[in-house]
């Protein structure tokens, strides 16, 4: 099923989200509508805040990335409570997109490798490095989870220039090919 994705200026972009346990109502069908909404609206990543629910838990999909890196073909999985422990590395710029954010697309500076703790599907615990591409997916992800959006990383300058944009988001004044719930 799709979840209709909440836009910038919604309340829920901004709270910082909470661990979950393994018996979450319906948690498996929750993830299978992340990944099809995901899917369905061509991202490459989805956060449980984006579809209105402030628990710590994000999808990935970087196949859509195999021709710039071949590391990326088949990487598709759920991270559930979710923690960066580390980040370090150049800081490199890439270009960022957001489905909460639609129609802005701003260059980031993020850490090239990570390291996360996390929960897959089944209920284990891991702990696993990423580097390139699949860390930077996963930091934009993983920022949904604690309030941050990546304009935040913007310089006030860039903040400034789009500060009507994202008035007008919050307003619905967009297109987007896919359900939005607008701010109240």
């Amino acid at each position: 099923m799709f979840l209709p994705i909440v836009v910038y200026g919604h309340p829920t972009l901004r709270k910082v989200s909470e661990d979950i346990t393994m018996d979450y109502p319906e948690l498996n069908k929750f993830i299978q509508d992340m990944f099809y909404t995901m899917d369905e609206a061509d991202g490459v990543g989805l956060a449980a805040p984006q579809v209105g629910r402030n628990i710590r838990i994000f999808t990935v999909d970087a196949n859509a990335f195999e021709e710039i890196d071949p590391d990326c073909k088949g990487f598709r999985k759920a991270f559930i409570n979710a923690h960066i422990l580390e980040r370090w590395g150049d800081e490199t710029n890439r270009n960022e997109g957001c489905l909460s954010i639609p129609g802005i697309h701003e260059d980031v500076r993020r850490k090239e490798h990570i390291r996360i703790a996390y929960m897959n599907e089944k209920g284990e615990q891991l702990e696993e490095e990423y580097s390139g591409i699949k860390a930077w997916i996963i930091q934009h992800e993983y920022d949904h989870l604690d309030g941050i959006l990546f304009t935040d990383h913007l310089s006030a300058l860039k903040k400034r220039l789009l500060k009507n944009k994202l008035n007008n988001i919050s307003l619905g004044k967009f297109k987007a090919a896919y359900r939005v719930i607008l701010p109240k």
